[in-house]
This record gives C-alpha cells, structure tokens and sequence, in this order.
C-alpha cells in the first residue's frame, strides 16, 4: 500500500537525562540506566500529503525504565493548539512513527518501544532555538519546559563546541551538542539540570532523512 508523502524541516531541540554527548548517539547504554527525553520543534517547511504543516510546532516527553531499545516507554505528545483537525491529524500520524518507510525515522524506531502513549495534548508551545549560540528553550504549560545553553569547560568556564555528523542517523545528519535543563510533570515527570541536549536542522520524510 502506498504511504502519504510527508516532510518536516525545520529546527529540533532534544534533552535527556544521561550525560553530554549522550551514549544512545553512539550505540551504548544510558548513563543512569534509565532513559528520559523531551523533545520539541518547529516546521518551518512541512506536508502530510496536500496538508501544509509550515509554521507549527510539537512536542513530546518520553520515558524508558532501561535503554530504549528494551522497551516498555511512554510518550506524551503536544501538538501546537493553532493546528487544524487535519494538521493535528497528519502530525498525529508522523509523530507515532505512521506512514513511514520502517526503521527510517526516529519516529518509527521509537513507536516500536512504547507500551504507553498518552491522550496527546493540544496547547500553545513556546519554542526558539539558535544553532550556533547552541541555545534554546521550548515550552508547554504545565506539560514541560527546557532550556538549553553551550557546554562549558569546567575549569576556565569557556563555551566547549562539539559537532556531531551521523551519516545514516534516522533523527539527523548533523547536531549541536549543547548542556539541558528539563522539568515536566503530569503524565510524565522529569526534573534534571546539565545533561546531554542537541539542537539540530531536521529535514526528515517519509523514506527518512534528508542527508
């Protein structure tokens, strides 16, 4: 059967609890032995199918009890309030890893994990992002909030850079590795400061990413 064309490109801000550099980035296993991760971003160009998603954003909060890869997650997913009912739908669609290529998008890879998703949550989402300040926040109220600053040098304090490149990545091509802060509570609780983040241009579809 043939799958709806989609595409969502724009920037994408992701924190979890393990440590800098995050070991699922290099297929090894959470740095506390559980993995948690909110997520946000902003479509700057998107479609599912003839509906426009430009201009929209989402969010979502996960939790793994071990690597993610064992299963047994939950997710909540927040889709920006302004969406209309077939936005919402489309969106609804991708984000639960639908009408994709398998094993193509982090979408895909991660509906495979979960055991638990949320009623979704349609309100407002704050969102910015600055790739190259490696700076950014997103927020929902009452749902989730996280800010994200460069990692510093522990000793002199200076701003420490780090680029990764994942050639065959199913989230991205490239990221900004930055230093996050997340609290989130309701459905899903998280409450850290410090931990890995990245912030990076996603250009992703229904056969994957774009590289």
């Amino acid at each position: 059967m043939a799958m709806v064309d989609w595409r969502m490109a724009g920037p994408e801000i992701t924190n979890c609890n393990c440590a800098w550099g995050c070991p699922c980035q290099f297929n090894a296993l959470p740095t506390h032995g559980d993995c948690r991760a909110a997520v946000a971003m902003r479509i700057d160009q998107g479609h599912f199918g003839d509906v426009a998603l430009d201009g929209l954003r989402w969010a979502a909060v996960f939790a793994w009890p071990k690597a993610i890869h064992l299963g047994d997650g939950e997710a909540l997913i927040v889709i920006d309030e302004q969406a209309s009912p077939a936005q919402r739908d489309g969106l609804l669609k991708i984000l639960s890893g639908q009408e994709t290529v398998p094993g193509a998008t982090i979408f895909n890879v991660f509906a495979g994990t979960l055991t638990k998703v949320h009623d979704p949550v349609f309100a407002p989402i704050e969102f910015e992002a600055d790739a190259d300040k490696r700076t950014g926040r997103f927020a929902v109220k009452g749902v989730v909030e996280t800010t994200i600053t460069p990692i510093r040098n522990p000793v002199t304090g200076a701003e420490h850079r780090a680029r990764v490149t994942i050639p065959q990545g199913f989230e991205y091509h490239q990221a900004e590795y930055a230093s996050g802060a997340t609290k989130a509570r309701g459905a899903i609780v998280h409450d850290w400061n410090e931990r890995h983040a990245h912030i990076a241009q996603l250009d992703i579809g229904t056969q994957g990413v774009s590289h």
